[in-house]
């Protein structure tokens, strides 16, 4: 069987973004069993940072969703925290639990990224749903004009993920600089904090490289029809 160049790239995305999902867990596991020096919770840590940084409206709650459902909820104001999380005392609950209260902070200071990843998402919901059935019928019923609207739609979506990559690193870079800054963590627990944090940002790498190579396939079989 004879593949094309760019489904091979598409595999080896898929792998990576596999490989990483699983780097995610193994991560957070190997780190959920090293206690943080300060004894503190994540919600604590959570409550903490977000008082420091005059944020005294968002709430940190109990995440509803289970393990790694961890999130900002910029509409509620709410920074919503799985029970590992939420109730651990561990390196990977106070990372997690700092990242999303970074996402706070940056909500807050209207950082540029994350206003423009807000206003994308809408386009990027609707471009997910409705591209992948016009690009069947795009085909079943070899309309390229289907396909074409399905590649305007779907780069909406692709759009929203390359936006989300500097959101979540910049998230990730507040979140160490505030733990070593407000003495949280000593700086000898800073290799866990990054690891757990580097492991989540891979997911959004690989799964961005993915979506762009899926959409440059897409574009090239558009331009071949025609």
């Amino acid at each position: 069987m004879f593949f094309h160049p760019m489904d091979i790239l598409i595999f080896a995305a898929l792998g990576l973004a596999l490989w990483a999902q699983s780097k995610v867990k193994g991560n957070f596991q190997k780190w959920s069993r090293v206690a943080a020096s300060s004894n503190a919770t994540g919600a604590q840590v959570a409550r903490f940072i977000l008082d420091k940084e005059g944020l005294h409206h968002v709430k940190v709650e109990r995440s509803k969703s289970g393990t790694l459902s961890d999130h900002y909820d910029p509409r509620a104001k709410t920074v919503r925290l799985s029970d590992p999380v939420y109730q651990g005392h561990s390196i990977s609950a106070l990372a997690v639990a700092a990242h999303e209260v970074g996402h706070a902070i940056q909500d807050q200071h209207n950082y540029t990224m994350l206003v423009i990843r807000h206003r994308l998402f809408p386009v990027a919901s609707i471009g997910s749903q409705l591209a992948p059935w016009l690009f069947i019928a795009g085909f079943l019923l070899e309309m390229t004009n289907l396909i074409g609207v399905g590649i305007i739609l779907f780069s909406g979506a692709v759009l929203f993920q390359v936006v989300t990559l500097p959101v979540e690193f910049d998230a990730s870079k507040r979140a160490k600089d505030k733990l070593l800054q407000l003495g949280l963590i000593q700086s000898r627990e800073e290799k866990g904090i990054g690891q757990v944090l580097n492991a989540a940002a891979l997911t959004y790498v690989a799964s961005t490289l993915m979506a762009v190579l899926q959409l440059i396939k897409f574009i090239m079989i558009f331009r071949g029809r025609r």
